[in-house]
């Protein structure tokens, strides 16, 4: 018996990521994590940074990240829409430790003038998405 599919573009500003059948999808949503099959409700949310697993046609799976965007469900197709996308295995490691310990050090260290939080907070979610990302490929 074949897994039913769905249709799934994954596209940034850069380029398009993925565009193929999946069976399923895990993405962070604004309000929590989120699993997406074929059937499943009309929904349009916003993503959080963070992992987005596929479990392709035959049960290939794939990991991408994605720095925030849009998710878009359809009957019979999906859409995410990202700010950027990267595919987890072209993340760097090391580019992303020291992305976070930056964020971590700029928060810890800041003065009250020219200090954006926010700045740093969103810089400091992305390393932290990216990290889990780079582990979840370790583990497959």
């Amino acid at each position: 018996m074949t897994a039913m599919t769905v249709h799934l573009d994954v596209v940034s500003a850069e380029q398009s990521l993925f565009s193929g059948l999946v069976e399923s999808i895990q993405v962070s949503g604004s309000e929590g994590e989120l699993g997406v099959n074929l059937g499943h409700a009309p929904l349009l949310t916003a993503l959080k940074p963070g992992m987005v697993r596929l479990v392709k046609q035959y049960g290939h799976e794939d990991v991408l990240y994605v720095a925030g965007g849009t998710l878009e469900v359809q009957p019979n197709h999906i859409t995410i829409l990202a700010d950027t996308a990267v595919r987890g295995e072209d993340l760097d490691e090391d580019s992303v430790q020291k992305a976070k310990r930056e964020a971590e050090e700029h928060m810890a260290n800041s003065s009250a003038v020219e200090f954006d939080y926010q700045q740093a907070a969103t810089r400091l979610a992305e390393a932290v998405a990216q990290l889990r990302v780079i582990q979840q490929l370790r583990q497959k």
